[in-house]
């Protein structure tokens, strides 16, 4: 009778192993797959990463050569204006020197003066 319960006592035990290790199994399989999934997530995640990074280095490149052209546009707005400047203040001089009283003395008004100044340094 003893080795009857043994005996069941065994097989139940034994079963509970089975029972145990299937479950095991079945959580190592789980967690190789999530792992799996989170792999082919960190690649995409990284190749991701990779096309921002190039994008990054591609938008800086454009940007400076942007700031470059926008210096040299700058100098030369600032050429135009000293040219017309010093152009202006030359037939000032002249017309000074003629006896008329400047611009104003010649009929063109401040607002017409500006108005063609303005046109003058526009650097589009």
């Amino acid at each position: 009778m003893m080795t009857r319960k043994v005996a069941a006592g065994a097989s139940g035990e034994a079963e509970e192993m089975k029972r145990r290790n299937a479950e095991l199994e079945k959580a190592v399989a789980e967690a190789a797959a999530r792992e799996e999934r989170l792999r082919r997530e960190l690649e995409a995640a990284l190749a991701r990463l990779a096309v921002t990074e190039e994008a990054e280095e591609r938008l800086c490149v454009q940007l400076g050569e942007l700031e470059a052209e926008a210096v040299e546009q700058a100098i030369e707005c600032q050429e135009r204006v000293r040219a017309l400047s010093e152009r202006l203040a030359f037939v000032d001089g002249v017309l000074r020197s003629s006896g008329i009283r400047g611009f104003a003395g010649g009929g063109v008004t401040t607002s017409r003066m500006d108005r063609s100044i303005d046109r003058a340094v526009r650097c589009v």
